[in-house]
């Protein structure tokens, strides 16, 4: 049975190891790594054959690409919005940190060339979902960084969840085609929830991740007292890219959608 979820640890050189195009969790078509730097450390990326996004997860950064500068900063996951630089094949991104900073880095394989783009909070703002429908528990919010219709040369999707407190998010049960990856964090160190990736249900915890296959079905939930923060990341397939449309929910759960829990 193919491994769907994991607990890595950050190594000594600040890196943590999520998903790669080999190994436990290749189907997830994505090379994915967090990497905690220390104020005045730097590291640089350059793939030939790759697009890269670069996801500032908390700190500041100066970035430079193509002869751009530009320093950013996020406090946290759940106080402030996201700064990601989306990069083709070739391109070279460097990042220094200016303090302790934290930032994911999800690679795939692309050819095709487009322009970097660097995306501020007010590209990918947050919007509520599920707000008042089942039973009022399922309420979280949501942001695009990246899609299809956002960028149609790219073969990933990026975006990010903060569940409310004691909410599900990725509900109703819902699956389509392409891998998705999941990277949570939760706004204390205690903090968990359950993450379902088809029939079999994973503690999620701080710095954990579920890689979900294609076609399982994924709904998640957060325990109440805690917020969870998912960064979403899906690849597209070669002819069958996901689109904002290609939610399939399980029928065996639709009749929620009309039903009245007062």
């Amino acid at each position: 049975m193919k491994r769907v979820f994991g607990y890595p640890a950050f190594d000594e050189s600040g890196e943590q190891l999520l998903t790669t195009y080999e190994g436990d969790y290749a189907d997830m078509l994505m090379d994915i790594r967090v990497y905690r730097m220390k104020a005045g450390e730097a590291r640089a990326f350059c793939f030939d054959g790759e697009e890269t996004a670069l996801l500032l997860l908390s700190g500041e950064v100066a970035l430079k690409w193509e002869g751009h500068e530009r320093t950013v900063s996020r406090r946290d996951v759940f106080t402030d919005g996201p700064w990601a630089l989306h990069v083709s094949t070739g391109t070279g991104i460097e990042a220094a940190a200016v303090t302790d900073s934290e930032i994911l880095v999800q690679r795939t394989r692309n050819d095709r060339v487009f322009p970097a783009r660097l995306y501020a909070p007010e590209d990918a703002p947050w919007g509520y979902s599920s707000v008042g429908k089942f039973g009022n528990v399922a309420k979280r919010r949501v942001n695009t960084i990246f899609d299809h219709d956002i960028q149609p040369l790219s073969n990933m999707v990026l975006g990010e969840v903060l569940n409310d407190r004691g909410n599900w998010s990725g509900y109703l049960p819902h699956r389509h085609p392409q891998p998705e990856t999941y990277y949570f964090k939760f706004d204390r160190p205690e903090g968990f929830g359950a993450s379902f990736v088809g029939d079999r249900v994973f503690k999620s915890v701080d710095g954990s991740f579920a890689a979900i296959p294609g076609g399982e079905l994924h709904p998640q939930a957060v325990a109440p007292g805690f917020m969870m923060y998912t960064c979403w990341m899906i690849r597209h397939l070669d002819g069958n890219p996901w689109l904002q449309t290609d939610r399939c929910e399980d029928e065996r759960y639709t009749w929620l959608h009309e039903a009245n829990f007062e």
